[in-house]
């Protein structure tokens, strides 16, 4: 993921409002969420170059979900997959504090992410690059290509929006993802210095991207009430076609 914006325990009806978009290049294969056939409990897209996730929940109360950091001056080319460290929690039963133990321990060998992830138990996020895990609180949370809430222009603006979409309590969603949709760039003397040129960092400043070869290819909103019962919808672009496809989902927590 690219921009991750959450209400935990925010909402009177919800424990978690989970809205976010997957920004990569247009020719990276991947396939739009699913129950894995070899998974069955898990649902979640699938990145086919390396075969892990950037985002998923499993029946038995699993989530996780990962953003990129980005330094392009410390990228290291023999890293392994982050996509992984989604997968191996998701289809895992280790509680989040002792997961994140070996991710403390393995830090050095993947490029720099945030993962949010949890169980029944509580909601968390971990990075590589502080190698601390932190235990989420109630509230509006935002992540993008950088620690949690980092006050980058897009993460400001869409925990804007998703606090304004859900304040009116009901019938959120068609707002959530118009949310998701929003192309507004930041202002120039915003915009975080990652390594890249100005041009670029700001072509990808707005909540979604679109420019020649990379852009925003799935949006995701996961609703999970107090009831254990989640609400899973993804649009997903075809990097090859360029058409849209919207996956829904509706299940009860085991």
């Amino acid at each position: 993921m690219c921009l991750i914006v959450i209400g935990y325990n925010y909402h009177p009806g919800y424990k978690l409002i989970f809205a976010a978009n997957r920004d990569e290049f247009y020719q990276r294969p991947s396939s739009s969420a699913d129950f894995w056939n070899d998974e069955p409990s898990l649902l979640a897209g699938k990145d086919l170059k390396e075969g892990g996730t950037w985002c998923g929940i499993t029946k038995h109360g699993r989530f996780a979900a990962i953003t990129n950091y980005r330094d392009m001056k410390s990228i290291k080319k023999d890293a392994l997959s982050r996509g992984t460290i989604v997968t191996d929690f998701l289809l895992g039963t280790s509680s989040p504090e002792f997961y994140s133990k070996g991710l403390k321990d393995n830090a050095d060998l993947y490029n720099g992410y945030g993962l949010i992830f949890g169980d029944k138990s509580g909601l968390y996020f971990f990075s590589n690059l502080a190698k601390k895990l932190i235990k989420i609180e109630t509230g509006i949370h935002g992540l993008s290509n950088h620690l949690l809430n980092t006050p980058w222009f897009k993460v400001i603006k869409g925990k804007e929006l998703l606090k304004k979409a859900i304040d009116k309590k009901d019938n959120f969603v068609d707002d959530l993802f118009l949310m998701l949709s929003d192309k507004t760039l930041s202002p120039e003397n915003e915009l975080p210095d990652t390594g890249l040129t100005k041009e670029i960092e700001k072509s990808i400043s707005s909540i979604f991207v679109e420019t020649p070869d990379y852009g925003t290819r799935s949006s995701t909103v996961i609703l999970i009430d107090k009831n254990d019962n989640v609400t899973f919808i993804e649009k997903s672009l075809d990097g090859q076609t360029k058409k849209w496809t919207i996956n829904a989902f509706k299940f009860e927590m085991l």
